[in-house]
């Protein structure tokens, strides 16, 4: 069933902001708790994550209020990130079809910035990323094969 969820995106603090919100909201993380990014497996092309990083959240899930999930990462400037108000929250779509993720992709980023290209990651599902015309940010992912 498709989903939305709303992403944040934290300086260093993820797991600390996120432990905070599991005590507001009374609830557990999703899936595999916290997913860290030294369990990225190496890719061509891409660095490897400096040890200062290794320990930082890639990944975490908690659903708060109405089936609503809450998700946050870590924003090393190893992957040149730079948080600043405004660019830390992105709208997490999850359509139940690559069919309707490539359409809202299209439609998102037409006039805006695409940020990464939709493709197959290493975490099995079909993602891109982009700023549409009005500087909302989006993550589009589909779990569909």
């Amino acid at each position: 069933m498709a989903t939305v969820s709303t992403y944040l995106n934290f300086d260093r603090n993820t797991e600390e902001a996120f432990n905070y919100y599991k005590s507001v909201f009374e609830t557990e993380f999703s899936q595999d708790g916290i997913a860290r990014f030294k369990d990225i497996p190496p890719q061509e092309g891409m660095p490897p994550i400096p040890e200062e990083d290794q320990n930082l959240v890639m990944h975490v899930a908690l659903p708060i209020l109405g089936g609503h999930i809450l998700m946050g990462t870590d924003a090393p400037g190893c992957m040149d990130f730079k948080i600043s108000p405004g660019n830390n929250v992105y709208i997490n779509l999850q359509p139940d079809t690559r069919q309707e993720t490539r359409r809202l992709f299209k439609a998102l980023s037409e006039g805006g910035t695409v940020e990464q290209e939709l493709q197959e990651m290493f975490w099995g599902d079909y993602y891109g990323s982009c700023k549409d015309k009005f500087g909302i940010q989006w993550m589009l992912n589909c779990s569909e094969k």
